[in-house]
């Protein structure tokens, strides 16, 4: 029975049922804020903590990414290895289970897929899951080394060149409210608003009944928000729900894509970095 992804990196919850004690395979609860330590899991799942080891504290920004050597050290805690399969998910559906396959993909990792419509899918199907144990046994160390592929996650600077570039999108995957500067953020002192250049795409745009939108409808979303451009960078809150917008540009067909890992948590800082407010809403 082949472990390798169908359709790209989007699983439905049948194709996992019927892998899901295969040694090669790692399921990954990616579930952050009110998702994290849910009670139930997948039978098996392992805990990627986007909270805690698996975002890097010891910069000043929320759930950039760690270095590699202590992503190594991580993700050969959870068990990985360089020939296994990993299937990521979380309890909202599609949130920050994109998050850690982007991470992946950005370490070097590629044999890794999201559950389409994450835990909720899994249990409309009526399969299983078990209590979230608080002291589960550790699995067996992996043998994972991540190489890190330059260009997935970008930072400020390369951010501006791309606002600056017309063969590049900057897509901005919060509330069209908090694009527009009509609310307040979520994390205090940052300012209101969005890069100027950047155009908005919520992430919820892409997600149906908590699944990802078929191909073509995603084809015809980017496409509204990106026209011609085939370069796109991705902007959120602290570049979590930017990885959905990543999953569904891959799935739409875009190859030439990266993500702002500082994302509004960096750029609305107070700075001279400029901010645009009140401006249309595309999409």
């Amino acid at each position: 029975m082949s472990l390798l992804p169908p359709d790209g990196p989007l699983v439905p919850a049948d194709w996992l049922a019927e892998r899901l004690h295969h040694p090669d395979l790692v399921v990954l609860d990616a579930g952050v804020g009110a998702h994290r330590g849910a009670a139930r899991r997948i039978p098996g799942a392992r805990a990627f903590d986007l909270d805690g080891a698996l975002s890097d504290h010891d910069g000043p920004l929320p759930h950039t990414m760690p270095g590699p050597d202590d992503l190594t050290r991580e993700l050969r805690a959870l068990g990985l290895h360089d020939r296994s399969t990993v299937v990521v998910y979380d309890g909202e559906g599609l949130y920050s289970a994109a998050r850690a396959w982007w991470m992946l993909r950005a370490a070097g990792f590629d044999r890794a897929a999201v559950l389409d419509g994450g835990l909720p899918a899994w249990t409309a199907a009526g399969l299983p899951c078990e209590p979230e144990a608080p002291a589960a046994a550790a699995p067996e160390p992996g043998t994972f080394t991540a190489r890190p592929r330059p260009g997935y996650l970008v930072d400020r600077a390369a951010v501006e060149a791309a606002l600056a570039d017309d063969g590049t999108a900057v897509l901005d995957a919060r509330s069209r409210e908090r694009y527009a500067g009509q609310v307040e953020e979520p994390r205090p002192g940052l300012r209101r608003g969005h890069m100027p250049g950047a155009v908005n795409l919520p992430f919820t745009d892409l997600r149906a009944d908590g699944r990802m939108r078929s191909a073509d409808e995603l084809r015809a979303l980017f496409a509204a928000a990106a026209g011609p451009r085939r370069r796109l960078v991705f902007s959120c809150g602290s570049g979590v729900t930017a990885c959905v917008l990543a999953l569904g540009a891959e799935l739409a067909g875009y190859r030439d894509l990266a993500v702002y890992d500082g994302s509004w948590s960096e750029w609305g800082l107070p700075s001279d970095l400029p901010v645009e407010t009140g401006v249309a809403v595309a999409g």
